[in-house]
């Protein structure tokens, strides 16, 4: 799943949608207008973020509707934190080996 999520998060317009839906819902029209793309090519940056479980989408009448899967991010939430812990005991780890070294000479 993380492969999924980060491959979906790699291209820089589809980070830009999800930035953007994370602050409400957005129709493809404005999801697309700041890009200067058309709506087929931002159906297609939805729809892989749709197949990575990143975003839903919905019509209201004859628009589309886009919202933010928060749900989804606990996986990369939960990957970060466990990546920033490791890296916080490697760094405590070396600072100990350090002061170690510098009272053993």
């Amino acid at each position: 799943m993380l492969t999924t999520t980060f491959g979906a998060l790699a291209d820089p317009t589809r980070l830009a949608i999800v930035s953007r839906l994370s602050r409400g819902d957005a129709t493809m029209g404005e999801l697309a207008g700041p890009h200067r793309i058309t709506l087929p090519a931002m159906t297609k940056h939805v729809g892989v973020l749709v197949d990575a479980g990143l975003v839903t989408r919905r019509k209201v009448g004859r628009t589309m509707v886009c919202t933010i899967r928060p749900e989804a991010f606990a996986e990369v939430e939960q990957w970060l934190g466990d990546m920033s812990a490791y890296w916080n005991s490697t760094v405590e780890r070396l600072e100990e080996l350090l002061r170690g070294d510098g009272h053993g000479h």
